[in-house]
């Protein structure tokens, strides 16, 4: 199973399956992902999300009402030290509404997309392969990092 590759300089952004999988420790996703985690974890580069990814992340625990769940998702987004919510206003929300119409993405990811093309994300990660049409989102799709062959990467 592979590990992410991070980029020497950031913002990294993270979609909302990302920390699901995270603090779910849903398999071999987590595992493929700890490098962003330890990133955060040492601050060695900014790593960012759009406060949608609160939205995204509540919904099951809250329909489960896993509150200890909920109080890890709410912990990691409103309280990490290095971990920046970026907001969803008009200037992300106008982008979003140009990705949609040509990119032709769900409204939540035309604002994710949008949210990290404004930051200038240095690297875009999620499970979702429909981020690739978006020019300009340097995408990095977990499953694919989870099934690469750590033999073959260092060469």
């Amino acid at each position: 199973m592979g590990r992410l590759i991070l980029p020497n300089s950031g913002p990294l952004y993270f979609d909302a399956n990302v920390a699901i999988y995270r603090f779910e420790g849903i398999e071999p996703y987590a595992s493929a992902s700890e490098p962003l985690w330890e990133a955060l974890q040492n601050q060695s580069l900014p790593i960012i999300t759009s406060e949608l990814t609160l939205l995204e992340v509540l919904v099951k625990p809250m329909r489960e009402g896993n509150t200890s769940l909920l109080a890890v998702f709410r912990k990691m987004l409103l309280d990490t030290q290095g971990l920046q919510c970026l907001i969803i206003d008009r200037k992300v929300l106008e982008l979003a509404a140009q990705i949609r119409a040509k990119c032709r993405l769900k409204t939540a990811d035309a604002i994710h997309a949008a949210t990290a093309l404004r930051a200038g994300a240095s690297l875009f990660l999620t499970n979702d392969k429909e981020f690739r049409r978006v020019p300009g989102l340097s995408v990095v799709i977990l499953a694919e990092v989870a099934s690469t062959d750590p033999e073959t990467e260092s060469g």
